[in-house]
């Protein structure tokens, strides 16, 4: 059985992707499966990582751009689909799952070209613009939000939450945090300079926070403005580029500072931890603001968009959870009651009740 995966550009559309793929890879263990994206750094090193081979397709977004570059991407477009239909039948492609975002397209309409089997998976409460166009062309889509599926017809739709990775699976809820010792904070795989900046305001302006043991992921733009700041304030924070082992850091940390993309909601539900959240504006239709609301709807998370983020602000949702620690174990225990951690099972054993191997 060989399954290409389109996904890439951040770690928000790679992880869940990992996931199934890693669940794809147990079931059938002399199964090949590669991913297709767009060939960033950050993307090939993770899959590396990971252990899983990446093919490299040229493609652009059209949602958001400028019209000489949404001209380019378009133009671009006949290649890209011509570059996948090369790679689904070199790769003797038996199933094609596609995650959203710009690469998306090309490689699931070149899979309906070729009549390989056709699986969308939509992390978002508000389904993104690729997925909603490539849904007339899918056999099966798999939401992750309830509210998600007025945008999609038909009996092909199933809401079973956003995969995770294995490590990331527990049996029992870990033990409730009785304070806040450990913060960690991380603005997405690619870092978030608003986020770092109102991070270092608020460890300047409270001893409290101070005290606290800190490991922050900055992205590799922001990482020697950021390990400085903490250098010259004399606090031994953790700071890196990129956190490899985000499953051994979420276990660690009593409080959490991040986005709210579908998959760094979905790690912190499965292993019970209360985040707060600070949803990227810029994320097409406001999709991570949706993400957030509906966490912070079942009082698992605390929000503050980044208009009105300032350090001051964070500092003061940081001492809340300080002062009442009470607070902070009732969230953590909703925030594990949100967790759907068969989501990545379902998925799979789904696909593979409609698989046909594609003709040699």
């Amino acid at each position: 059985m060989n399954i290409v995966i389109a996904a890439g550009g951040t770690g928000g559309h790679l992880y869940p992707a990992i996931a199934y793929a890693k669940e794809f890879a147990r079931r059938d263990p002399q199964g090949q499966v590669w991913f297709i994206g767009s060939g960033k750094s950050l993307e090939g090193e993770i899959l590396k990582n990971e252990g899983f081979a990446f093919e490299r397709i040229r493609v652009e977004g059209l949602v958001g751009r400028r019209p000489l570059e949404m001209m380019r991407a378009l133009a671009m477009l006949p290649r890209s689909l011509w570059q996948s239909i090369r790679l689904l039948r070199r790769r003797k492609a038996d199933l094609v799952i596609g995650t959203g975002g710009y690469f998306s397209p090309p490689v699931v309409l070149a899979a309906w070209i070729l009549r390989i089997p056709r699986v969308l998976l939509e992390p978002n409460a508000m389904p993104g613009f690729a997925n909603r166009v490539l849904s007339p062309f899918a056999d099966r889509i798999f939401l992750a939000f309830e509210s998600a599926r007025q945008f999609f017809r038909g009996e092909r739709t199933d809401v079973i939450g956003t995969p995770v990775r294995q490590e990331f699976i527990l049996e029992d809820p870990l033990p409730v945090p009785s304070m806040v010792s450990h913060v960690l904070v991380f603005g997405g795989s690619q870092g978030a300079q608003a986020i770092n900046t109102a991070v270092l305001e608020a460890v300047a302006s409270s001893a409290r926070i101070r005290q606290l043991t800190i490991t922050h992921q900055t992205g590799s733009a922001d990482y020697e403005r950021v390990r400085a700041e903490y250098a010259r304030m004399g606090v031994a924070a953790e700071v890196q580029p990129f956190l490899f082992d985000m499953p051994q850091q979420l276990l660690r940390a009593d409080l959490v500072v991040c986005r709210s993309g579908a998959s760094t909601l979905a790690e912190l539900a499965a292993y019970g931890k209360v985040g707060i959240l600070i949803p990227f504006p810029q994320a097409t239709h406001q999709h991570q603001d949706k993400n957030a609301q509906a966490v912070v709807g079942q009082g698992a998370a605390r929000v503050i968009a980044q208009a009105q983020l300032t350090g001051a602000r964070l500092a003061e949702e940081i001492e809340h959870f300080l002062t009442h620690p009470e607070q902070l174990q009732a969230m953590a225990e909703r925030s594990w009651a949100l967790r759907k951690v068969h989501a990545t099972e379902q998925m799979v054993q789904a696909c593979l009740s409609m698989f046909k191997p594609a003709a040699a």
